[in-house]
């Protein structure tokens, strides 16, 4: 056996460990009773530390030096293979593992800590923990190296910086802020009624086999914050469910089972190899914006989906499909993050970049966070936060240490807009499929330019290779411009 083999051995246990430990975050999340937490944070700590051994293990090292040593140059798998575990290499050997511990044990057990006090709508209860999340998170941006918030940022879209990003949002938010007031000035059909539970996760569960969800490899479960997990031949993803807004489940449904999808669609030869799952964070999410808003949301498949739902429940508030159309995409002024429109989902993500950021960077401390956020929702919103769930605890993100992966959701709509305009161009028959409830050709389309190729490309190049253009903000904006144009007169 040549060196590359012997790693690629070593890599799928590695991997195979790295799924245990996710199914540890997703029982937590759906099913584990509230008196394990503590006990589930030393299970996660100590599943960190043996994930952690095996990443800085100098054998690794060793045998990752000799691979590359053997490579030949028309290798491009393997060359994708040992560029992902070279990069994941060089990160963890800087990473002390106590520190990764410490990060696994005090994640878990905020986690819980964040659920219950957003029930409470107390920020004074999550704060301490969150400290201590936050202490972590930057002395582990400090082992990386370079610029602390981009070292973070890193982790969830390789190559990106916060100086890019920036540009980015600059660029994009005198449109959105333009195309808001217009929006926000019309008047806006909304959906109303009592919808029960069970029919509800009933046509979720419709949607979700629709848009190319296979249960036979996973399942779908509530949660408090809907989320996907998993690769290969077992993804779940949840949901949650509002007996006064039924969109939130559905929405939320097609929204994971777009990252499902993306997880079930990669090539199945690269199972349990670093190139078995998503590329990015970005390029996640453009599957789950653009599957939930460009095709679950478009005129076509919501005539579609008027018909199920007036078949699901006895009333909705709405007299016919075109009626309902814009109610399924009405912009509106709200606090959450999740249930925002298309329009101004973006700049709730630029709130969150900017205050990470500065959490990170040490301008801004946890005891001033609340009210940092009250003061920029209310610049950005025009109106005042009420309470602590509409605010700065509706997100799980920084509970579990994820700074620097707000960003990736804009990126994420940003990468959806472009192969948006390439598979619109390539499939002018898809609105006829989507107004019959059939998504599953732009699935095969989005299955071919990027869910197969795992993480083969580099994020920005995966895009460029699916489009044929280099990645721009433009589409995205034209669409949106175009859409709540028409919606709003």
């Amino acid at each position: 056996m040549t060196a590359y083999d012997d790693l690629m051995a070593r890599e799928r246990e590695t991997e195979a460990l790295g799924q245990v430990a996710g199914r540890l975050g997703w029982d937590q999340e759906t099913v584990m009773p509230r008196g394990g937490a503590d006990q589930r944070a030393e299970e996660s700590g100590a599943m960190q530390a043996v994930l952690h051994e095996r990443r800085c293990d100098p054998a690794r090292g060793h045998l990752l030096a000799e691979a590359e040593e053997e490579l030949t140059p028309e290798d491009s798998e393997s060359a994708a293979q040992l560029r992902l575990i070279r990069r994941d290499h060089d990160r963890a050997i800087r990473v002390p593992a106590d520190l990764t511990v410490a990060l696994a044990r005090v994640t878990s057990r905020a986690q819980g800590q964040w659920a219950e006090a957003r029930a409470a709508d107390d920020f004074a209860a999550f704060a301490p923990v969150l400290r201590e999340v936050l202490r972590l998170k930057r002395e582990e941006a400090a082992a990386l190296g370079g610029d602390p918030y981009d070292a973070l940022l890193d982790g969830f879209e390789p190559g990106m910086t916060a100086d890019r990003l920036s540009a980015l949002f600059g660029e994009m938010r005198p449109r959105l802020v333009a195309l808001s007031e217009t929006a926000l000035a019309a008047d806006w059909p909304q959906v109303s009624g009592s919808f029960p539970h069970e029919a509800q996760m009933r046509l979720a569960r419709e949607v979700a086999r629709r848009f190319g969800y296979d249960f036979t490899r996973g399942r779908l479960d509530l949660a408090v914050h809907p989320f996907s997990s998993g690769s290969g031949d077992d993804v779940r993803i949840t949901t949650r469910v509002s007996r006064a807004d039924p969109f939130n489940c559905l929405y939320s449904t097609i929204h994971e089972t777009g990252h499902a999808c993306y997880e079930q669609g990669i090539d199945p030869d690269y199972r349990l190899t670093p190139l078995g799952q998503g590329v990015s964070m970005g390029v996640h999410e453009s599957q789950s914006r653009l599957y939930e808003n460009q095709l679950g949301r478009s005129h076509a498949f919501c005539g579609w989906l008027f018909e199920r739902m007036r078949e699901s429940f006895d009333e909705l508030g709405v007299p016919d499909a075109e009626t309902f159309y814009p109610a399924v995409n009405r912009v509106h002024r709200g606090y959450i993050r999740t249930e925002a429109d298309e329009v101004q989902y973006n700049l709730h993500i630029m709130l969150r970049y900017d205050l990470e950021r500065a959490l990170i960077a040490g301008d801004l401390e946890v005891g001033d966070l609340e009210a940092a956020w009250n003061d920029r929702f209310a610049a950005d919103f025009g109106q005042p936060v009420r309470r602590a769930s509409e605010g700065v605890l509706q997100d799980v993100h920084w509970s579990v240490g994820l700074f620097g992966y707000f960003p990736t959701y804009a990126l994420g709509n940003v990468y959806a807009g472009c192969l948006n305009a390439a598979m619109r161009a390539d499939l002018p028959d898809l609105d006829a499929q989507l107004a019959v409830g059939e998504p599953a050709e732009a699935g095969e389309w989005l299955r071919e330019k990027v869910q197969r190729h795992g993480g083969f490309y580099e994020p920005a190049q995966l895009i460029e290779e699916a489009t044929g253009a280099p990645v721009s903000a433009e589409p995205l904006l034209d669409y949106l411009e175009e859409k709540f144009g028409a919606l709003a007169g």
